[in-house]
């Protein structure tokens, strides 16, 4: 597993999983987290509990449809509630996000009061009218922190920016809110272009005020396509599991 290396306050802990550790088999091998790939349901049981008893927590595992939905978490939160985004002020249940090339983000509090966690693909990022899944939960977040104290944020693996191929369509719908957008997508073959993920997430945080941004830098070790052996990856390899990167206040 992976240790965020950021400035968190003491009493906020979180990680990020790799594929690594589990009991799935080929091609989920091995610590698989998602119920919706077609893996083995006991092993993907399996595996939860293994971050569960990593975590000393309970993780809330969202049902994340590419949206811009923020649900707050409590302890009877449902696993499989519809949403690509959480907020949680409350010890004893972690925000967590699965993924498999798209980005997540993890919000903390510098006062430790709240976390919260995203769920950044590329349609939940750029969103509708400038109001994508990082707007939304850094709004919700914000009030369940309550006044004063900075927001930290995390960026854990994605696809990087040599891997991820994108139309026309992707590059007008961030555009068409912020121009400076522009200079994260670069040509690569007619009508397609590449795209920086981390850059946009880290574009549309500054946009919020955010400057204490850790981290993904879009270089090759954060790449979900090129690091195999570390992480799955839907765009590389189709028939894919996923890992997940999870925030919790204890």
């Amino acid at each position: 597993m992976l240790q965020p290396d950021w400035p968190a306050p003491t009493g906020v802990r979180s990680l990020c999983t790799t594929r690594i550790g589990g009991a799935s088999a080929a091609p989920y091998d091995s610590l698989n987290l998602g119920d919706h790939v077609g893996d083995d349901p006991a092993a993907v049981r399996a595996n939860r509990k293994l971050l569960e008893q990593a975590t000393g927590v309970r993780p809330v595992f969202l049902q994340q449809v590419h949206g811009v939905d923020v649900v707050a978490l409590s302890g009877d939160t449902p696993d499989g509630t519809q949403a690509d985004g959480c907020v949680s002020t409350q010890p004893g249940v972690a925000c967590t996000i699965m993924v498999a090339d798209c980005l997540p983000v993890l919000f903390a509090d510098s006062q430790g009061r709240a976390v919260a966690a995203a769920h950044a693909g590329w349609r939940g990022l750029a969103g509708e009218g400038g109001i994508g899944v990082l707007e939304n939960a850094h709004s919700q977040f914000r009030a369940a922190a309550g006044e004063g104290g900075e927001t930290l944020v995390w960026l854990g693996p994605c696809i990087g920016p040599a891997a991820f191929e994108v139309g026309d369509e992707v590059r007008a719908a961030f555009e068409s809110h912020d121009p400076a957008s522009a200079a994260l997508f670069h040509p690569h073959t007619p009508g397609k272009w590449l795209a920086d993920l981390q850059g946009l997430a880290r574009l549309r945080l500054a946009a919020l005020g955010l400057t204490r941004i850790y981290g993904n830098d879009g270089s090759d070790a954060w790449c979900t396509v090129g690091n195999p052996s570390r992480f799955f990856s839907h765009r590389r390899d189709r028939i894919s599991g996923r890992f997940a990167a999870c925030i919790w206040l204890g």
